[in-house]
């Protein structure tokens, strides 16, 4: 197993990405806390610790708004001391809301920022602190191709991500003398509820699977096998850069 008495948080956890990246980690020997957003997701959840639990590793379900200062410093506290510290988070949790630029008011700003910038900054910021006090550790944000290719109608998600990318190198350069290694994974197009408008949408499935050179939309777990490789000591020497994972979608010549 790849991460065999590993310690990790996975924020968004209940569904998508966070969903198959926290039950991996469990696969490989991590202990997970799984984050979520609201209680109406508690159940899945739940059910995220079953499996990982029948792994035969540790979970538990922590609710916060990633946000939310308070809330993260408890989540980080709690994961730290139930799980017997915190050497690996995954920043993973994130929104998206299509809204014309010039129609787009400072609430739906905010809201994005308030999740993928903000809370990833202070996720970050708490869980580093654990990683530097200790023997180290590894940080992967679950970023977007979007933290280069401009998309209309989402520029608060681009520059949620694109500042992402330069959050990420800049805590690398300053946490590799504590032994922390910072990265992002960039998904293109996968399977999960925040693109469902595209899924549900076969004309727009279409449109979207002619602009990927590999034909088709990825799968949740083809990005958690990333993770898992990323957090482990295979991929010791790799620090401060994206892995893109998009099927070649960024390859395609409308976006050069």
């Amino acid at each position: 197993m790849l991460l065999e008495g590993r310690n990790a948080i996975v924020t968004g956890a209940a569904s998508g990405i966070g969903k198959a990246t926290a039950e991996r980690l469990g696969a490989e020997g991590a202990s997970v806390c799984v984050n979520y957003y609201s209680e109406r997701e508690r159940d899945d959840a739940e059910a995220v610790v079953s499996t990982i639990e029948q792994a035969g590793t540790r979970a538990f379900a922590f609710q916060a708004d990633i946000g939310e200062e308070s809330a993260v410093e408890r989540m980080v506290a709690q994961a730290a001391e139930q799980l017997g510290g915190v050497d690996l988070l995954v920043n993973n949790a994130g929104i998206e809301k299509q809204v014309a630029l010039l129609e787009m008011s400072l609430e739906d700003w905010n809201a994005v920022l308030h999740t993928n910038l903000t809370g990833s900054f202070l996720c970050l910021r708490e869980a580093g602190k654990v990683m530097a006090a200790a023997d180290g550790g590894t940080i992967v944000n679950i970023s977007s191709v979007h933290e280069f290719i401009p998309w209309p109608g989402f520029a608060h998600y681009c520059a949620s991500k694109g500042a992402l990318r330069l959050l990420m190198k800049t805590a690398a350069r300053e946490l590799a003398g504590k032994r922390v290694r910072v990265l992002n994974i960039a998904p293109g197009a996968i399977v999960t509820p925040i693109n469902k408008f595209v899924l549900d949408d076969p004309e727009a499935k279409h449109a979207v699977e002619e602009e990927i050179p590999l034909g088709r939309i990825g799968n949740p777990d083809e990005i958690a096998a990333a993770v898992a490789w990323l957090a482990s000591d295979q991929a010791s020497y790799v620090t401060g850069t994206t892995l893109v994972i998009d099927g070649g979608m960024s390859l395609y010549p409308k976006f050069v």
